[in-house]
């Protein structure tokens, strides 16, 4: 069987918000705007005033990583997120040097708007440590 690409999809209050956020924490960028545009916003301004920032899209400029889609939903996020995105800040790296770079990024996330949860210490063999996170709208992901 052939590997699939994935899109992970993000319902979500404001997706522009929550687009710029990611972008800047896994070093994506926004897709180019369809034909015809200069830029998201000369699309967005085409658009009528409810579907503005209704949706966006954010890609790994190397081709790597999947798609992030965030989509506008009418309803607030009502519990813990079944399915979290573990974001890889410290590859390679053990005990305090690990714990280390991940406080680091840690602190860098937190100043664009995402709140610091927990600390769990390595415990090895099953766990070499990580932090509980969530992005400016509560969605829970880790830095491990």
């Amino acid at each position: 069987m052939d590997t699939k690409e994935i899109q992970v999809t993000v319902d979500c209050a404001d997706p522009r918000a929550l687009s710029l956020f990611w972008n800047a924490v896994l070093g994506y960028d926004f897709p180019p705007p369809p034909p015809g545009f200069g830029s998201w916003d000369d699309f967005s301004a085409s658009l009528p005033p409810e579907h503005r920032n209704s949706a966006s899209g954010s890609e790994d400029p190397a081709g790597r990583g999947p798609r992030l889609f965030f989509q506008r939903v009418p309803e607030p996020k009502s519990g813990k997120n079944r399915l979290h995105l573990d974001v890889r800040a410290a590859p390679g790296l053990e005990g305090e040097e690990r714990m280390t770079a991940l406080e680091s990024e840690c602190e860098r996330l937190v100043a664009l708007g995402a709140t610091r949860v927990q600390r769990h210490e390595p415990a090895p063999p099953m766990s070499h440590g990580f932090i509980v996170m969530q992005d400016p709208e509560g969605n829970e992901f880790c830095l491990d």
